[in-house]
This record gives structure tokens, C-alpha cells and sequence, in this order.
């Protein structure tokens, strides 16, 4: 995978900036809101893997988020098995749900708003029997120990915690990049423009399906591990939030679908003005009402995105001065 010297150099700048980003900042309140939004990035390029290559709309992407929290949260308080080996448990365990889900949906031909509403079912029976059963720590939920320590991926400063996020962020940048130009991710774009086709032409869609799925999965269940150590407690209705299933949605769409930093922009720009509105207005709820307006606009009128548009200036400027 070649990529253009321009957009190397770019990348590389960016991510120097990033790593160098916390010797220049004194706020530990600025520093957490750069770790939130790479890590909603990051969960926001993991729904970008089904929802923006493959075309298909997920409700519940959170089920593997919550699988990764309670994989490493037990192996940890019940095994005494580190977070830094228990995050491949959840990694591994958050694509096995997805193999699973994905296979009892795709095999069945599930699509568009079916396959939306089934991933939205399978969150909320996982959320009804982690309040259930005793292991998860029922409706109390599981409280974890503050011991820091790489091997606990728990740290004593919030840069510890920055650094973790943005390298998953950058992880998650890597498999995007490679999509963008494997066969694999040309297979995928096929399945979202018109699957019918697809197959006709001999892609095994389903086969392609599951394992975006999977791929999708196993960055939730890492991302469910950084949530765990991060605030040392887990329960049924924050491992398993439809409102974070909707935010995951919500920064791919308004930064771009299908693109490699489309979640980013979108992450950045959402929380930008959701911390500004809660800044400057005072007015309890206020602000939520000024965040939503700006997201119903920014949907309404920028179907491709941020990114879309970015790209929509750029080629009016070459036919301009072609």
C-alpha cells in the first residue's frame, strides 16, 4: 500500500503533533477531552467498518463494547488475569459475538433497517442478562481496584491514558487505510453500492459481511478494556448505552462515511462544540438543545460529511482554475 507523498507527510506531521501534544498542555481538563475524542474516534472507526465500507447500519454497536468491558472487568476481578493479556480476551470475545451476530443476521438476509433493529435487539437482551446474572455483578455492576501499571493498563495521569487512546486511534487509522485499498475494502464498497451486483460478479457477500463484523467487534471489546481501567467501573446500562451506539453512528456520519478520518473530524468537531455550548451557556439543557440543532444541520445539508464537502470545495477549485 503505497500512499501519495503529500498525504505521508501530512499523516506523519499529525501524528508527530499528537504525540508531543500533551508536553504542551498543562490542563488536565484539556488533556481528557483530546483522550474522549480519540477514543470516540476510534469507536466511531470501528462502526465505520460495517457501516461506512459495507453499508450496513448497525443500532448496536455498543454490544461489543460492553462484551470487551465485562471480558477483561471478570478476568481481571475474578482470575486475576492482567487488563493488558485481557484485552486480547475481549478483542477476541467481542469478535466472536460478532461472528455470531453477524452470521444469524446476514445468513438470514437481513438488511437495511432489519439488520438495524436486530443489533439494537441483541444489545439490550446482552444489557437484560448482565443485570441478570451474578458473575457480571448483576444491577451494582463491578467495581474495579486502582493499581497502575502497564500490566493493569491503569495509569497515574491522564497523558497514560491519552497515549492508550491514540494508540488504538492509530490503529484504527491503519485498517481503515488498508480497506481504502485492499481488495477486501474494493469488496465492501461493492456490498454497500449495490449487493445484488456484488454477488452476481462473485463476491461471497456474506462471508465479507461477517468478518466486517468481526473486525468491527474486536475493536469494540478493545475499546470496552480502555473504558474498564479508565474509570475502574462497568454496569449493565453503561456497558451496554444506546446513547453510545448512537454516538458512534453520529461521529462517522456528520465527518464522512466510508473515509479514513471521517470519524475523526467528526469526533473533533461534535465535542469542540458540545464543551463550548456547555461553556457558554448557562441555561440547563440549553446546550443540548443548541448541539442538537447544529447536528441536524450539519446532517441535513452535508449528506457526505465534513469530509464530503472538503472534497466538494477542493474539486470546484480545480474546475475553477482548470
Amino acid at each position: 500500500m503505497k500512499l501519495p507523498f503529500q498525504s505521508t507527510f501530512f499523516m506523519a506531521l499529525g501524528l508527530l503533533v499528537a504525540v508531543l501534544a500533551p508536553f504542551g498542555i498543562s490542563s488536565k481538563f484539556q488533556l481528557d477531552v483530546l483522550t474522549l475524542i480519540f477514543f470516540t474516534a476510534y469507536l466511531g472507526q470501528s462502526w465505520n467498518i460495517l457501516g461506512g465500507y459495507a453499508g450496513q447500519f448497525s443500532f448496536g454497536g455498543v454490544m461489543f463494547f460492553g462484551t470487551g468491558a465485562y471480558t477483561s472487568s471478570i478476568l481481571l476481578s475474578s482470575f486475576g488475569l492482567p487488563p493488558i493479556i485481557g484485552i486480547f480476551a475481549a478483542i477476541f470475545m467481542g469478535a466472536l459475538l460478532g461472528l455470531v451476530v453477524g452470521y444469524l443476521s446476514f445468513r438470514s438476509g437481513l438488511r437495511g433497517s432489519y439488520f438495524a433493529l436486530i443489533t439494537l435487539a441483541f444489545a439490550e437482551l446482552l444489557r437484560v442478562l448482565a443485570n441478570s446474572v451474578e458473575f457480571t455483578g448483576g444491577g451494582v455492576g463491578l467495581f474495579l481496584s486502582y493499581a497502575p501499571g502497564l500490566y493493569n493498563l491503569q495509569f497515574t495521569s491522564p497523558t497514560g491514558f491519552y497515549y492508550f487512546s491514540l494508540i488504538l486511534l492509530v490503529i484504527s487509522l491503519a485498517i481503515a487505510m488498508w480497506l481504502e485499498h485492499s481488495r477486501f475494502g474494493a469488496q465492501l464498497v461493492a456490498i454497500r453500492e449495490n449487493e445484488d451486483a456484488a454477488e452476481a460478479l462473485g463476491v461471497d457477500t456474506l462471508k465479507c459481511k461477517i468478518y466486517a463484523i468481526m473486525i468491527m467487534g474486536g475493536m469494540g471489546g478493545a475499546a470496552g478494556t480502555f473504558y474498564a481501567q479508565k474509570y475502574l467501573y462497568i454496569d449493565p446500562p453503561i456497558s451496554y448505552s444506546i446513547a453510545l451506539s448512537v454516538e458512534m453512528l453520529l461521529v462517522t456520519i456528520v465527518g464522512g462515511m466510508g473515509t479514513v478520518f471521517g470519524p475523526l473530524i467528526g469526533s473533533f468537531v461534535l465535542h469542540t462544540v458540545n464543551e463550548i455550548a456547555r461553556h457558554f451557556i448557562s441555561t440547563p439543557g440549553l446546550s443540548l438543545i443548541v448541539y442538537g440543532f447544529i447536528l441536524i444541520v450539519i446532517i441535513s445539508y452535508l449528506p457526505n460529511g465534513l469530509i464530503g464537502l472538503f472534497r466538494k470545495t477542493q474539486k470546484n477549485k480545480e474546475d475553477n482554475d482548470a
